[in-house]
């Protein structure tokens, strides 16, 4: 399931990126890479905003949906 349909304070464990290759390194360099951890803190507007690898990031609901889950 990508990443935009998990619930808020779920945590996940990434099972891959899709789309581009140079969509996929741009995710991986912000920590989402296949085995890690990621929990949704909030949603807002379309956009969420995620705990990854002890950080918080923002993304689109686009990003979010190329990440699965």
């Amino acid at each position: 399931m990508p990443l935009a349909m998990a619930k808020p304070g779920e945590e996940n464990k990434i099972k891959g990126i899709g789309e581009k290759k140079k969509t996929r390194r741009f995710l991986e360099s912000l920590g989402f890479v296949p085995g890690g951890e990621v929990t949704i803190i909030s949603k807002i507007s379309g956009n969420v905003i995620v705990n990854v690898k002890e950080s918080r990031v923002a993304i689109s609901r686009e990003m979010a949906n190329k990440i699965l889950v």
